[in-house]
């Protein structure tokens, strides 16, 4: 399902390069759950960004799903992450004058996607938010508020779905829901989750880890799909 091979990022920060991640080969086989851990800084976000088709890498190529995104266009680019990615943020990122149920529409109408109404219902139905369709961001709770992301990440069925903190902003009651809500749609639907955490415990339930620190896996990474500078 995703592919990096040297793939690096580094950024200019005060006249001077600073390399955020460095180059890292990555393989995350079709249904796989896997967690990225580290501290702040450690290039987390950065490397969900790559895979996500959000950010260009400096070096390398990121392949998903058999493509090379590294290759297309903006405009490929957004068709390709409508259809085969599904992105969950920490601060849920829901667009505050639409309903949840609008929210959950946006990328099914931009894909054209036929009978979006009923599916938007239908995913309400599956995160528990039966009721709560037309109440605006600012009408739910935090943990209202990342279901509906969730379901909008879901809206058009992709087989991977990327998870940046996604409990990090809820009390532990509503974290629990929402990472069971994960792990239910990962089994569910088979699809590739890749979560990124600071919680050690949501980590330990994942397929496989990857620990980073300063932009670099740690040695003892217990994973036999990852390596540093092209080292298998």
């Amino acid at each position: 399902m995703i592919a990096l091979s040297a793939v690096s990022k580094t950024v200019q920060s005060g006249g001077h390069p600073l390399t955020i991640l460095h180059p890292l080969d990555l393989d995350v086989p079709d249904g796989q759950f896997l967690a990225v851990v580290g501290p702040s800084g450690s290039g987390k976000s950065t490397l969900m960004g790559l895979i996500a088709g959000l950010d260009a890498p400096t070096t390398g190529r990121v392949r998903v799903a058999g493509v090379d995104i590294t290759a297309l266009d903006e405009d490929s680019l957004a068709r390709l992450r409508g259809e085969k990615i599904g992105v969950v943020f920490q601060f849920f990122h829901l667009v505050p004058s639409l309903t949840a149920l609008e929210n959950i529409l946006v990328p099914m109408e931009i894909a054209g996607r036929r009978g979006a109404g009923r599916r938007a219902q239908e995913l309400l139905d599956e995160v528990g938010l039966h009721d709560r369709g037309h109440h605006y961001p600012s009408q739910l709770s935090g943990g209202e508020q990342q279901r509906i992301a969730i379901a909008r990440a879901l809206a058009n069925d992709p087989p991977l779905i990327l998870a940046d903190e996604p409990t990090g902003n809820l009390d532990s009651t509503n974290g629990h829901h929402i990472l069971d809500l994960l792990l239910q749609v990962k089994r569910s639907r088979g699809a590739t989750l890749v979560l990124i955490t600071h919680d050690p415990g949501i980590a330990g339930l994942a397929d496989v880890q990857l620990s980073l620190r300063d932009g670099r896996p740690l040695d003892d990474t217990t994973t036999a799909c990852v390596s540093a500078g092209g080292r298998r």
